[in-house]
């Protein structure tokens, strides 16, 4: 048979995926084994032996309702309201209740229904719910039970019920080691505030099917193929609930042209809704990794991640039930194949559970769901409506294979503890920018997940830097909460984060600075936090410094400002530690025509300053052994009109400043460290800066062209700033050639 299309089956929202699911299941079971469906272009298509007509012949003629109640609610149908009498309450002014629970509902009237019915279809149904009310009266039960009563119950009921009634307890109600669970999908044990699922369940199936006969209702075909084609036809709803699962019917303020409307719904949809929550069963189960005694664990389902959604904001995860993340897929899947899919639930992480909605976008790029699903539709049950949870569609993740999310593992354990305390949904005292700085990494992790290209990634390492500052900066509660330094972070964040943008460029180059004294190595990085950084046999070390020291000089706002205080510093201790000369080396230099656009203010400096303390949290062996990436931080050749290749060279202001301030040869004297020529280019007097520098050139045998230069202001603060940049030895030839007289024994 040809794919039949049912257009009235779609990704969005929950209600009309959840019908997707029922279709195939209900034709499966009761009409053809061998049926398999897929999505297609946001379509669901069902193969079976049953074409359009027959399809439609089955659900109005032949289709038994599955046997959906609730026993143990109060609204579920099975009890009476205790009467009132005519007696007023002096006190209140209501009548007075007489005790007896023997007033009908139009729950029970709607149970009564389905009881008096004798017809086949109901069959299932009307079985159930005699063996129930069997139960009941054997405990005595009239009115719904709490706590260790509702246990009894539910274990009785699990002991009489027929398997497929099992099946939709398992999908509302766990039986826990220590007290009852409700699964979110189905809100409180087949609830979601005041609506009933079951009770509305059947209310629905008496809508569409006469219960005494059998046959459709006048209004069931038009419904049915509405709720299946998605054909128009006037009058296909009912104002009745729908609950969570589809927003837009949910009736409410704006809802409509005027101010109110009322929740309608299509009687077809609501049935084969509830059919496919069938499919959803819940287990509890001890995880090893959990921090109580046992964990719900519910297919597709994790803790709300507040992030990757345009509407994402932090009070959603304090709110919010849980996310779902539906599964699609585009081959032809039967239902056998699908019970498997949901029954497991896979979403792994490194061989642990998916627990949240970052988690979750991980697995979906490295290979930690099921093969076959070619997408998940992402779902929060969020606040939305006053105090109603709605089943917000917030993203659609391809199943795709990323292999640069692999990096997130080097993070793991760091973003895990961050998570715990500084999370909105941690009711944490964390500082507002901790917990900031964390929803935007978690932002650009799943942005990751989605795209998976080297601009992204260098995101996330921004993202990084930013959180790690933040918690720099926060240094009180960061110890208290005991979270750690980020580290290790391997080599390949500076392979794969690479876009070969200038910014890039010179923040490798100034993470990778660091400045032999003797026995310690001095890092660029212990000038922006309070690390220890050192190394053993076979690995480097990173830890917060016992006592924080005068060499974090690093201060938001400005980055030349910060850059200034981090020169100050470490020309302090190069004196310090005796150091005749300029003490830094590097493992990347920067490009002469990259510090030139710094100089001249090209430069994003809010993501230099990121992508600098997200560099400087890789691993210090992988910084201090890059290897060499063509060209090696040499200055780049420029082609002139000749064919010759031409170097251009910043400003002979920065070239008198460099030849000052760079780390020779060991072959060659070192030039004495004045640092009286920096700090006035610091305070924007270029030229007292020029005429030092010229001096100190000419006392260490370099005979510069010029005794000064008229640089002032931002100009000569920024050149002062550039000279922490380091660069290559070939590019400091270049400078004296430029910028000093040259004898016929020069290079």
């Amino acid at each position: 048979m040809p794919d039949l299309p049912l257009n009235g089956c779609a990704p969005i929202p929950l209600a009309h995926y959840l019908k997707a699911l029922g279709i195939l299941r209900l034709v499966s079971e009761q009409v053809d084994p061998t049926a398999t469906a897929f999505w297609k272009d946001d379509r669901f298509f069902l193969n079976s032996t049953l074409d359009r007509d027959e399809l439609t012949d089955f659900f109005l003629n032949t289709y038994k309702p599955t046997a959906v109640l609730a026993p143990w609610n109060g609204g579920g149908g099975f009890y009476f309201r205790e009467g009132k009498s005519k007696e007023k309450d002096e006190a209140t002014g209501k009548l007075r209740k007489t005790g007896l629970r023997d007033q009908q509902t139009s729950a029970t009237k709607t149970v009564a229904a389905i009881v008096e019915s004798r017809c086949e279809r109901m069959e299932p149904l009307r079985e159930t719910i005699e063996k129930s009310k069997t139960v009941l009266a054997s405990m005595g039960l009239n009115e719904a039970p709490k706590e260790e009563l509702k246990e009894v119950l539910l274990n009785r009921l699990r002991n009489v019920l027929p398997d497929e009634a099992i099946g939709w307890m398992d999908a509302t109600i766990i039986l826990g080691t220590s007290k009852v669970g409700y699964p979110p999908l189905l809100g409180t044990g087949g609830t979601d505030g005041a609506l009933d699922f079951t009770n509305n369940f059947m209310q629905r199936i008496n809508e569409v099917i006469n219960s005494t006969t059998g046959l459709p209702s006048t209004e069931s075909p038009a419904w049915l193929r509405s709720a299946l084609f998605s054909e128009p036809s006037p009058g296909n709803s009912t104002k009745s609930p729908i609950g969570q699962f589809f927003p837009g019917a949910a009736g409410g303020a704006n809802a409509t042209s005027g101010f109110d409307a009322p929740s309608t719904v299509n009687p077809w949809d609501f049935i084969l809704m509830i059919e496919g929550a069938v499919l959803f069963a819940a287990a509890s189960v001890k995880k090893l990794d959990s921090l109580g005694s046992g964990a719900l664990i519910y297919p597709f389902c994790v803790r709300q991640a507040a992030v990757g959604y345009a509407s994402a904001a932090g009070a959603d995860e304090v709110d919010a039930r849980c996310e779902m993340w539906m599964p699609m897929w585009d081959r032809p899947v039967s239902l056998m194949e699908l019970r498997s899919i949901f029954g497991e639930g896979r979403a792994q992480v490194r061989g642990r559970p998916a627990r949240t909605g970052v988690d979750f976008s991980q697995a979906v790029v490295t290979l930690g769901v099921d093969r076959g699903i070619a997408s998940f539709q992402r779902f929060g049950f969020q606040i939305r409506n006053g105090l109603a949870y709605f089943a917000t569609p917030l993203a659609r993740i391809p199943v795709r294979r990323q292999i640069r999310a692999d990096l997130l593992a080097d993070i793991e354990v760091w973003h895990d503890r961050l998570r715990q305390k500084a999370a909105p949904s941690a009711n944490s005292n964390a500082p507002a920018s901790v917990t900031r700085a964390l929803q935007q990494l978690e932002r650009r992790m799943i942005e990751l997940c989605r795209d998976g290209g080297s601009g992204t990634l260098q995101a996330v390492l921004a993202a990084l830097g930013a959180a790690e500052r933040s918690i720099a900066h926060s240094f009180r509660w960061t110890g208290e909460n005991h979270i750690q330094p980020l580290r290790g972070l391997s080599a390949r964040w500076i392979s794969d984060a690479n876009d070969g943008s200038l910014e890039f460029r010179l923040a490798l180059s100034l993470a990778s600075i660091r400045a032999p004294l003797g026995r310690e190595t001095f890092w660029l990085r212990q000038n922006l936090e309070p690390v220890d950084i050192g190394f053993t046999k076979d690995r480097a070390w990173t830890k917060w410094a016992d006592l924080p020291g005068n060499d974090v000089v690093w201060q938001d706002g400005h980055f030349t400002d910060a850059l200034h205080s981090i020169l100050r510093r470490r020309i302090i201790r190069f004196e310090k530690a005796g150091m005749s000369g300029w003490a830094d080396v590097a493992a990347r230099f920067a490009y002469l025509d990259d510090i030139t656009a710094f100089i001249e203010g090209r430069v994003n400096e809010d993501l230099l300053a990121d992508l600098l303390w997200g560099l400087a949290c890789v691993d210090p062996k992988a910084l201090s052994m890059l290897p060499e990436a063509p060209p090696a931080g040499l200055q780049r050749p420029r082609v002139s009109p000749g064919g010759a290749e031409q170097y251009v060279v910043p400003s002979a202001f920065y070239a008198l400043l460099k030849l000052c301030h760079h780390r020779l040869p060991r072959d060659e004297d070192p030039i004495p460290l004045v640092p009286a020529i920096l700090n006035r280019a610091m305070s924007g007097d270029g030229t007292a800066a020029s005429q030092l520098a010229s001096r100190r050139l000419n006392a260490s045998g370099r005979r510069p062209l010029v005794r000064e230069l008229p640089v002032t202001g931002v100009t000569a603060r920024r050149t002062a700033a550039a000279i922490i940049f380091p660069i290559s030895h070939q590019d400091f030839s270049r400078l004296e050639k430029a910028i000093t007289h040259q004898t016929e024994t020069n290079p």
